[in-house]
């Protein structure tokens, strides 16, 4: 072999040789991929309520309870001495019942035509008649300062909390006698009906609610609240049998109706009063006086509840009332002054209300 043709066949053997182990080698691995990330959780849709108009009342002294008579399209707004009687689609006061002491609530009987409201000072529950407004009549309660009051329409009785004595005096509506007296241990604050022979009451102070036959009128059951506390408002769901329970260390209670156990808790505004339920939406309500706001809460499934938004309010409306027609809601609040000094029996006062600035707000969608 000449020494030409000896180069050419080494250098076509390191052509193969480098074609061979191109053809072999593995292919590069790919960059890394980036770590995966869950999805973000989406944010609830906001509700839409929002402030839509406010309704000035003006007068003097402190207020309570709202209820709406959906069906007769009347607001009972409690207000010192005096229910103020609202035109509830059109905002314009339509009467009132006046001469009242220390009022706290008015429950609606509107199969029997009347009304029935409880007078705090004075430890009496007076009754109206719901076409005229006119007094038919004032009862004396078996405890101390009557607070909450509803009519159940299956009993056809009348309940009125008494937050002193700790106790509820129970009245037949059509009536107006005297029926019977539960003893609640503990102060009660609001109450509702399950309209199947059940009444439900906050204790305040217990941090309870209370489970009442409202046929036999006796205590079925104390059931703890635990880890709400100090509850005041009340609304229930009667066909997911949820009651919702609003708390003043700032959380709302879903409670099972049935066997008491506390089944969800959602977090709500300071100072809250009342609440609410929408069984047309599924929505319950939370009105907060002490940040001035409504908490929205959805429920999702009977032991599934969530925050949808809180609605921005007006400090001091801290009790509300639900139209169920509209689903419109009513505040109650007005203008504030300064707190006045703490006393050893006033260690937490309330600050001064501004005179005249009495006003509903008028919250809807």
């Amino acid at each position: 072999m000449t020494r030409s043709n000896a180069m050419c066949s080494c250098l076509a053997a390191s052509l193969m040789l480098a074609a061979i182990s191109t053809f072999a080698a593995p292919p590069p691995a790919p960059p890394a991929a980036p770590p995966a990330t869950a999805p973000a959780a989406a944010a609830p849709a906001a509700s839409g309520y929002h402030v839509v108009k406010e309704i000035p009342l003006g007068g003097e002294g402190g207020w309570d309870y709202l209820t709406v008579d959906a069906a007769a399209r009347r607001l009972y707004v409690t207000h010192a001495t005096r229910v103020v009687v609202v035109d509830a689609d059109s905002g314009k006061v339509v009467g009132e019942i006046a001469g009242l002491s220390g009022i706290h609530g008015v429950a609606l009987a509107g199969d029997l035509g009347r009304g029935f409201i409880s007078n705090g000072r004075s430890s009496t529950v007076t009754i109206f008649d719901l076409k005229t407004l006119a007094k038919l009549g004032d009862v004396k309660t078996t405890g101390d300062n009557p607070d909450a009051i509803l009519y159940d329409p299956p009993t056809h009785r009348v309940f009125a909390f008494n937050g002193r004595s700790g106790n509820a005096t129970v009245l037949d509506a059509a009536t107006g006698k005297v029926a019977g007296t539960i003893a609640l241990g503990g102060k009660p604050e609001f109450a509702t009906t399950d309209l199947l022979g059940r009444v439900f009451v906050n204790l305040e102070d217990k941090s309870e609610v209370v489970a009442i036959d409202a046929r036999e009128l006796t205590v079925k059951a104390h059931w703890p609240l635990a880890p709400c506390e100090e509850p005041s408002g009340m609304a229930i769901d009667r066909k997911g049998r949820r009651l919702l329970v609003g708390c003043g260390n700032q959380m709302a209670a879903a409670v099972d109706a049935d066997s008491g156990k506390v089944v969800a808790t959602v977090p709500i505004g300071k100072g809250v009063d009342a609440n609410a339920f929408d069984p047309a939406t599924g929505l319950g309500f939370s009105s907060n006086g002490g940040d001035a706001t409504l908490t929205v809460i959805r429920e999702d499934a009977p032991d599934r509840f969530r925050v949808v938004e809180n609605v921005p309010t007006r400090r001091g409306a801290r009790t509300m009332a639900l139209d169920e027609k509209t689903h419109t809601i009513f505040l109650a609040t007005a203008q504030f002054g300064p707190a006045p000094a703490p006393t050893p029996e006033q260690p937490r006062p309330r600050p001064s209300m501004v005179p005249g600035s009495f006003v509903i707000l008028v919250v809807g969608r």
